[in-house]
């Protein structure tokens, strides 16, 4: 069983005058930065000088210096910027910054697992990963809860690692929720799967194929997309909040009946091999070589495979719907 840590559980007094250096203000940069600060870190951001985001974390009234100095300030650096930026900002800023005792953060063990980044052996290298969207993290702890999170020690030079991870995710909020200790390898690996086999390839690729479907068979497309992406919303709304039963017992017989027979038919073993593949090619480090390749090759592929959604059906009638709906102007 996988250990679950809460707020009762966690000593923060681990961070007791210490500076977080939060490299990064995007999302989850500016969700951490402003959770942590607002549980008494005292956190200093880290960014490029003259951009959006240094304008945005001095509105939030957040101290904010250049890449460099928050590493020089920070006695924990935790990397925030996108996983293909982190090996650059980390061997020409952050790296300079590492000495003996200090504490080096990541939100999701990408770089460590496949090598691009590679600390010192006298820092301590811990992972604190919060399980939703840098807004929702913001959100839930506005309300007084928070999001679960995962903490990992990749390195304990200190002996102390593992408490600073999870007092850093008591400082996020996390540990209302619960925090669940695992490893570098298992966060990173089952990330990536989930993300190309279900939560962004597999839905993305079942939403476009329904829709397909539809319109070559005489459907209007606007319904088409009513019944095959703007309803699937709700239908996650239901699993997330009651599971998959629960989502079964809040939709009528006729779509039990339909999704519990039908279900099957399309997404079948031959689904589940091709997804056993994927794992294969993320266990092995082939997914992450071949994304690393691209991205050093100038994201060619990359940029050519987001102008081909844009350009799909789909996204066309979407944009429609959305504005209709008041969702997008």
């Amino acid at each position: 069983m996988v250990k679950v840590y809460h707020d009762k559980d966690i000593d923060d007094k681990v961070l007791k005058g210490k500076t977080v250096a939060v490299i990064g203000y995007g999302s989850q940069g500016r969700a951490q930065a402003l959770n942590m600060k607002d549980s008494g870190v005292n956190v200093v951001v880290g960014l490029r000088p003259g951009g959006k985001s240094w304008k945005q974390a001095e509105a939030d009234g957040v101290k904010v210096t250049t890449v460099l100095e928050a590493a020089q300030q920070g006695d924990i650096v935790l990397m925030l910027v996108p996983d293909m930026a982190q090996p650059t900002v980390w061997k020409e800023e952050v790296a300079l910054a590492m000495r003996k005792g200090k504490t080096l953060q990541f939100a999701h063990g990408f770089n460590i697992l496949y090598g691009a980044i590679t600390p010192p052996k006298d820092v301590d290298v811990i992972m604190v990963a919060p399980k939703s969207p840098g807004a929702e993290l913001r959100r839930q702890y506005e309300a007084g809860f928070g999001v679960p999170a995962l903490v990992s020690v990749h390195q304990d030079a200190s002996g102390k690692a593992l408490q600073t991870a999870l007092a850093l995710a008591k400082a996020l909020g996390s540990g209302k929720a619960g925090v669940l200790e695992t490893s570098f390898k298992d966060e990173t690996e089952e990330d990536l799967f989930g993300e190309q086999a279900v939560l962004c390839g597999g839905a993305d690729q079942l939403i476009r194929r329904g829709f397909k479907v539809l319109v070559e068979a005489g459907y209007p497309p606007e319904l088409a997309y009513f019944e095959v992406c703007n309803e699937l919303k709700l239908i996650v709304d239901l699993i997330y909040k009651a599971g998959i039963g629960g989502m079964y017992r809040a939709v009528s017989d006729t779509a039990k009946w339909g999704g519990l027979t039908v279900g099957p038919v399309i997404v079948d073993d031959r689904v589940e091999e091709n997804m056993r593949k994927v794992l294969k090619d993320v266990q092995s480090g082939k997914f992450a070589r071949d994304w690393m390749a691209e991205y050093r090759d100038g994201s060619k592929h990359f940029k050519a495979l987001m102008d081909e959604v844009d350009a799909l059906e789909i996204e066309r009638v979407g944009r429609q719907i959305r504005k209709m709906s008041g969702l997008e102007k």
